[in-house]
């Protein structure tokens, strides 16, 4: 690695202090500079306010199983924000690119990007396509960023988009009611396109004024699943497609129904019914309620970063039998805490808040200690996810939430691997 190719990433982090600014002219004009590499693949976009991550996740992995014409397509995967390290955002056949790959590849956007003044994530996307057209992907996954309408990623051009579900997340931005959202989110819809979503009914009407071509859980489409306990699920789709019958290892409720999304959509490509499932299988999404050893005992990792992802995160532990365990808690600033809690607070047996270090959101813990709705439940803060994770019991079960920054931080150390050490905003 060269001293160029080591600023370039001191620099890219060093934008994320300049926030979020929704838009696409900045990211289409770097995207021309750089020769507009997402023509060079065909896009699928993934949103949605929960789960468009494990989403992404298991269709990529579906695709890349896939045997539609036995010519061993090359499929990308691009996610946010990335848990231990940077180049995890970028995936080429299931394999992390490598970090020189990518940093080499940054140091020669970085002059493209300043002249265009591109946000943080808007460099993160163009870098991306940059990254999958060169390495002669066909297929490239993309989860949305923020939003839709106004995304980095909706400068692509996608033949099939997703949208997971609505919830109220980012409201400063997309607005405080779930229409409002719903519409922003609707906006990576194309008309005559493919696209499913699993949004609620209610919803709807906002998704099919896009005019795209939408296949709706519970309409147009119905999934049953069947847990397997620790194993996962047993997944069955009905939908014009075909009905369909796999077996994910996505563990609650919220994994199962997006495994299914990403069955229909992959359906929906083309996709055979052996690449599916074959697919479904072998996908796993690390930080989402995911099981990792520690002192004799389990710590479930879970990125519930706002209300609807606790409630997931509450009912997989009811369907696992899990009872009340011991709880580490942290989260963003902008995030609902007392509502996350709420959902929680009867699955926990005791509750350690922490924040993660590396993350100016984060957080005060003193302050989550104060939030009422605690009361008869220990308490204890703890500065750093280290001294968290020092003061669980051994043995047993017990749970890490709340923000992915956090479980970024608290899964190197669970796994005796190395941390960026970089400050972390999106």
């Amino acid at each position: 690695m060269t001293p160029g190719e080591t600023d370039a990433l001191d620099w890219l982090f060093a934008r994320q202090r300049f926030g979020v600014h929704p838009g696409l002219g900045r990211v289409r004009a770097l995207l021309s500079r750089l020769n507009d590499p997402q023509q060079h693949f065909q896009a699928v976009l993934v949103g949605g306010t929960n789960g468009k991550g494990s989403v992404s996740k298991v269709l990529s992995s579906m695709l890349a199983a896939s045997d539609l014409d036995g010519s061993g397509r090359r499929v990308a995967l691009f996610t946010s924000p990335h848990l231990t390290r940077f180049s995890e955002r970028f995936v080429v056949d299931g394999q992390e690119l490598p970090e020189e790959v990518v940093q080499q590849a940054l140091a020669r956007v970085r002059p493209y990007a300043e002249a265009t003044e591109a946000s943080f994530f808007e460099v993160v996307t163009a870098l991306g396509c940059l990254l999958f057209a060169e390495a002669g992907v066909e297929w490239a996954v993309m989860e949305v960023g923020l939003g839709g309408r106004l995304d980095a990623t909706n400068a692509l051009d996608p033949v099939l988009s997703v949208i997971t579900g609505i919830g109220l997340d980012h409201t400063a931005i997309l607005g405080g009611t779930l229409p409002l959202i719903a519409a922003e989110k609707a906006g990576i819809l194309r008309p005559g396109r493919l696209s499913i979503t699993g949004v609620q009914p209610a919803l709807l009407p906002i998704l099919d004024a896009a005019g795209a071509d939408l296949w709706a859980l519970g309409r147009e489409a119905t999934v049953q699943t069947s847990p397997l306990g620790w194993d996962g699920h047993q997944v069955q789709t009905d939908s014009p497609a075909g009905k369909l019958a796999f077996q994910t290892p996505l563990l609650g409720q919220h994994g199962a129904t997006n495994a299914a999304l990403a069955a229909l959509a992959a359906q929906r490509l083309g996709v055979s019914p052996q690449a599916i499932r074959a697919g479904a299988a072998r996908a796993r999404w690390p930080g989402r309620l995911e099981r990792l050893p520690w002192r004799g005992g389990q710590v479930l990792l879970d990125g519930a970063h706002n209300q609807g992802g606790a409630r997931a995160l509450r009912e997989a532990l009811r369907e696992l039998g899990a009872g009340q365990v011991p709880f580490v808690f942290g989260v963003a600033q902008d995030k609902d805490a007392p509502a996350m809690l709420r959902e929680l607070r009867g699955a926990m047996s005791s509750l350690i808040l922490t924040r993660a270090t590396l993350s100016p959101r984060a957080a005060s813990p003193a302050e989550l200690a104060r939030l009422p709705g605690l009361e008869g439940l220990p308490v204890q803060v703890a500065d750093t996810p280290a001294e968290a994770l020092a003061l669980l019991p051994g043995g047993g079960l017990s749970v890490v939430c709340g923000s992915l920054y956090l479980i970024g931080e608290v899964r190197p150390l669970l796994l005796g691997e190395i941390d960026e050490g970089r400050e972390r905003w999106q």
